[in-house]
């Protein structure tokens, strides 16, 4: 399941940016193959930064990383250059993926999307039980 949606990037951004920045054909009409790069691309990104934290695919993508998929997503289209405020969003989305990644912020689960277990706690380790003890080797000496 992608994290944005061509509606969520409609609604952020509007369908007159999207046709601008998405219609390579010159239809009117965002074409789907640039628009499914795009949020593949920001789904990639955000797995990046999740994957050590996070065991992935999410059953339900929580709004914040939605919120942030569009953004990065956006960015990505405008291939001449956003605008300042694109990529304030999209700065802003990168520094919220670097804050889950180094466990600052967690993103809210639902029951069921448990973090990911990390390394940062004891290390238990179990050995096998010694063969050439003093008893086994008395006499060898």
């Amino acid at each position: 399941m992608p994290y944005a949606t061509l509606e969520d990037l409609i609604e952020r951004a509007g369908m007159d940016e999207i046709v601008q920045v998405a219609d390579r054909d010159g239809d009117l009409i965002p074409d789907p193959e640039v628009i499914g790069a795009a949020l593949t691309h920001a789904d990639n990104l955000a797995n990046g930064y999740l994957a050590g934290r996070y065991t992935l695919p999410f059953s339900t993508v929580p709004d914040l990383l939605r919120t942030w998929a569009t953004a990065i997503a956006r960015y990505h289209l405008h291939r001449d250059g956003p605008p300042e405020y694109v990529t304030a969003d999209y700065k802003d989305a990168l520094a919220g993926l670097r804050d889950v990644q180094r466990g600052a912020i967690s993103l809210p689960l639902p029951s069921g999307g448990e973090p990911a277990a990390t390394s940062a706690g004891d290390h238990l380790s179990a050995s096998p039980r010694q063969v050439f003890t003093d008893d086994f080797l008395r006499g060898w000496r």
